[in-house]
């Protein structure tokens, strides 16, 4: 008698959500609930602190809007609706990221203090690129204390912040010498500026990158 086949592979979508003072929980599905982001101490290099550009006021949120959450980067708004979860009425901002298969839920009223934003404006951008020109601004201190800088600036979500990362690590992109760390934080800046650049030039990521790289060879 043949055994049966094996079941084919199944894809699950993760949902996190992200928790409100009163906390709530996760559906049995998700991941643990994550609690809002703060903004982390800064360890930026003194040129500029990495700040989360959450902007001065609260900013309206619609369906189909690109967003830009601090620590997962490019997302789309799925839907705004009112849930009960745990006993209590919330309305939830549904952002879902392509890539990662991931739909994050941030209620309204936190949705500033998380650091959510829409895509940067076309001027902020063009800074962005103007930063990619300058020069690299190496601090002379151990590795393992700038990766923790450049990280801070790539989760703050800042294109400015996210662009000196890529400006000082672009020197050694591809070069024997560069480390496997060294490496990761400067593919994790790149890709997060390609995301939010494709989102703005309305393109893909990969043309997005290559316009960065134009900009990148003037260093």
């Amino acid at each position: 008698m043949k055994a049966a086949p094996p079941a084919p592979p199944t894809t699950v979508k993760l949902t996190v959500v992200v928790a409100t003072n009163g906390g709530f929980s996760a559906p049995a599905q998700a991941a643990a609930p994550q609690p809002p982001v703060e903004a982390e101490p800064s360890r930026a290099a003194p040129d500029r602190p990495p700040v989360a550009r959450a902007g001065t006021r609260a900013e309206e949120f619609a369906q189909g809007d690109h967003v830009v959450y601090p620590t997962h980067g490019v997302g789309k708004v799925e839907r705004i609706a009112i849930e009960d979860i745990a006993g209590h009425r919330l309305e939830l901002i549904h952002i879902t990221f392509e890539e990662n298969r991931m739909t994050l839920r941030v209620p309204v009223s936190k949705a500033r203090s998380a650091g959510l934003r829409k895509l940067a404006t076309r001027k902020t951008f063009e800074e962005a690129l103007a930063v990619l020109k300058g020069r690299a601004r190496i601090k002379r201190t151990m590795w393992s204390r700038r990766a923790q800088e450049y990280e801070a600036k790539i989760n703050s979500g800042d294109p400015l912040a996210i662009a000196e990362v890529v400006r000082d690590l672009h020197r050694n992109a591809g070069q024997p010498d560069q480390s496997f760390s060294e490496r990761q934080i400067y593919e994790a800046a790149m890709d997060r500026l390609a995301a939010e650049l494709a989102a703005l030039d309305q393109t893909d990521k990969p043309t997005a990158a290559v316009k960065l790289a134009t900009h990148l060879q003037a260093l």
